[in-house]
């Protein structure tokens, strides 16, 4: 037995709802759908008087004041009845029953079964509403498919680009630059956040905000405001982060607001620890080379505000592209480092290219579908 199809299963019941809603629109028109309407509507007040009442003016007898309560709110329903509505003669049938003193459960169990089929005729139209939400719904199952579908075509495209790949490219062309660069980096930055003052490197990841590319996390403005305005500022990161440990009184001795310093810097100790060099560094894999020629970029700008002597590696990076055969290497890197053992597998079965061509016709057919099943 083969195993059901996502995408089958969903045009085959847009398919049999859209069916269901016009037998139920031609069970309506039986009737008309205006009378229906008014029937439902008058069959939806009557019931609701019933079950408002039923306990009360049965239980023990009830009393008289609500029996007369009971009868007011029912003759007041009937005489919204027009003559010529559907199953009159149901509704006069319950009043005539309900014409008298005091109420026992036969009397409710006899309004009741005079109602039911009053109450299939009106379910006709709560059918149809059902089934029209059944029918949204699965046109909303259809638009999540399609968006399934889109995720799952990209995914197809980027393996069938990656089948082509050479897994025998030298790798180490590109990954030796960029080792070489990322080291230096890193123990650059590490050296300018142990020896530059707190607001030079506050400062500088600042700026960082016009460098999308070098995605530092910014300072709240209350730790930059303190940093860029108090003497402790001038100070390394670390001796702030070592004066935020220290008690009161001993802290009063190198600051004036020792208070300030704690509130404001102990709160951020887990910024101030977590700043490195991650954002200046480049992944392995590397990015597409377009994307790496406008990150070398920005990078060129950021380093060359700490550390100019790295930027040589980092040119040497930036050459990659023009200088190697770039795409070629950084897809047998991609194969090698983000490929999982199934992937891998799916490539080298060939089915590739036949997964992607069923995706998009599943596609087209979803895209087809909300276009022939129109909104309702």
């Amino acid at each position: 037995m083969s195993a059901s199809n996502p995408t089958t299963d969903l045009l085959g019941e847009l398919e049999r709802l859209e069916e269901e809603i016009e037998r139920t629109n031609e069970r309506i028109e039986e009737f008309g759908e205006g009378e229906l309407q008014e029937l439902a509507d008058i069959y939806e007040r009557f019931t609701a008087v019933l079950e408002r009442y039923e306990e009360d003016v049965t239980d023990d007898g009830g009393d008289i004041r609500t029996n007369i309560e009971f009868q007011s709110a029912i003759a007041e329903v009937v005489a919204d009845i027009p003559d010529d509505m559907l199953l009159t003669e149901a509704f006069e049938e319950c009043d005539e029953r309900l014409q008298k003193r005091w109420f026992h459960d036969s009397d409710f169990e006899f309004v009741y079964e005079q109602l039911e089929p009053v109450g299939e005729v009106v379910s006709r139209l709560e059918d149809r509403e059902e089934t029209i939400a059944a029918y949204r719904d699965t046109r909303q199952d259809v638009r999540y498919r399609i968006r399934d579908l889109k995720e799952e075509i990209a995914d197809l495209k980027r393996l069938v680009r990656l089948a082509d790949a050479d897994f025998d490219a030298p790798t180490d062309r590109l990954r030796d630059p960029i080792e070489r660069y990322n080291e230096a980096v890193t123990e650059a930055f590490a050296q300018f956040r142990q020896e530059a003052s707190a607001r030079e490197v506050i400062d500088f990841v600042e700026t960082m905000s016009a460098y999308p590319l070098v995605p530092f996390e910014q300072p709240d403005d209350e730790l930059a405001t303190y940093i860029r305005e108090h003497p402790p500022g001038d100070e390394p990161i670390s001796k702030l982060l070592e004066y935020a440990g220290y008690s009161h009184s001993k802290l009063s001795h190198y600051v004036d607001d020792p208070e300030r310093l704690t509130h404001v810097v102990g709160r951020k100790k887990t910024f101030l620890d977590g700043l490195n060099a991650n954002a200046l560094t480049i992944d392995w894999p590397p990015p597409p080379a377009k994307t790496l020629q406008l990150r070398c970029r920005e990078l060129t700008a950021a380093v060359n505000r700490f550390a100019p002597d790295v930027v040589e590696q980092l040119r040497a990076v930036a050459a990659l592209p023009r200088e190697t055969d770039y795409d070629r290497i950084r897809d047998s890197a991609v194969v090698r480092e983000t490929l999982t053992a199934d992937e891998r597998e799916r490539i080298q079965s060939g089915d590739i290219e036949a997964e992607l061509a069923r995706a998009r016709e599943e596609r087209a057919q979803l895209e087809r579908a909300l276009e022939t099943f129109p909104k309702r």
